[in-house]
């Protein structure tokens, strides 16, 4: 039971990390991973229908996720729509890409084919069925987060970042906004994707419904992992926020497990979502004053002690 909880928050994770993208480092609202999330799955499950490797599978899904974020891109940068717009017309047509992915179905099972965790536990022989899971999956988290934390640390990196702080800074070292808008937005939604085709793997079968809710849940999951611990480092940031998948995960099991005690039901779910969200905003509003106010009184006394 535990393991099944990790295993799904670290899927859930490299979600995430895409959103973590998104919404903190490029800060640009992006709606797309609803959809992407579902376009990964389904790319990947009809890729091992096809009798493509579970490895390779993963690949597509992550480039396939690259072209969903380029499209969004694509609309915002060249048509002027919002960013915002841009990602729920991307969005909405991606559902209807899904479908056609999908073969006009609705879902498509993998439980007769091979996935990686039918390969871990052959790899991991050493371990249980559940145990050799979750160390897959922890590789290939930790494998992304590191791929990831370099990417952030290189001068491309450090452009997008600073895109999302200020964009004259960028524009004033002669930097194209809309080739880091593509390329951030490209790179959120292929880890979304990825994180789709994963849980494919890992539940046995994709559906166009699987992104469902996916922006809330990540945002959720973001804010989660912010209150653990505060930094500026790349790398703890990408950690926080593999944490927070994790606690939200486990949030939601021990809510569909002992919700009933409080009368809560799955039915409720988004809901406290939607209010975990606001409240983790109001709060994170309320730090940001605070530090902000505390920050002008540090001033002020200085001043004072140099007069």
């Amino acid at each position: 039971m535990i393991e099944g909880i990790f295993v799904e928050g670290l899927i859930f994770s490299i979600m995430v990390l895409g959103v973590l993208i998104s919404y903190r480092i490029l800060d640009l609202p992006d709606l797309t991973c609803d959809s992407s999330f579902a376009t990964g799955a389904a790319v990947a499950a009809v890729a091992i229908w096809a009798g493509i490797s579970t490895g390779v599978a993963l690949i597509f899904a992550f480039l396939v996720g690259i072209v969903c974020g380029g499209v969004t891109a694509t609309i915002h940068n060249k048509l002027k729509i919002p960013g915002l717009l841009a990602s729920i017309l991307t969005m909405t047509m991606l559902y209807s890409v899904n479908l056609r992915i999908l073969g006009n179905k609705a879902n498509l099972a993998l439980l007769n084919k091979v996935t990686l965790y039918r390969i871990f536990p052959q790899i991991f022989d050493f371990l249980s069925s559940p145990f050799a899971s979750l160390l897959g999956t922890l590789l290939i988290v930790l494998v992304i987060k590191l791929l990831m934390d370099l990417f952030f640390r290189s001068d491309l990196g450090l452009a997008i970042g600073a895109l999302g702080g200020n964009e004259q800074v960028v524009i004033s070292q002669g930097m194209n906004p809309a080739t880091l808008k593509l390329i951030g937005l490209g790179l959120s939604n292929g880890l979304i994707a990825l994180s789709g085709g994963l849980l494919a793997q890992y539940q046995g079968f994709a559906d166009v419904n699987l992104g469902q809710g996916m922006v809330v849940q990540g945002l959720a999951a973001v804010m989660i992992g912010e209150f653990l611990f505060s930094s500026n480092r790349i790398s703890l940031i990408t950690l926080r926020a593999i944490f927070g998948g994790i606690i939200y995960k486990a949030l939601m099991f021990f809510g569909r497990k002992y919700g009933y005690l409080i009368g809560i039901t799955t039915n409720d779910f988004k809901l406290l979502t939607g209010v975990l969200v606001i409240i983790s905003l109001a709060v994170a509003m309320t730090r940001s004053k605070a530090a902000d106010a505390g920050a002008k009184r540090k001033a002020l006394t200085k001043m004072r002690e140099d007069a």
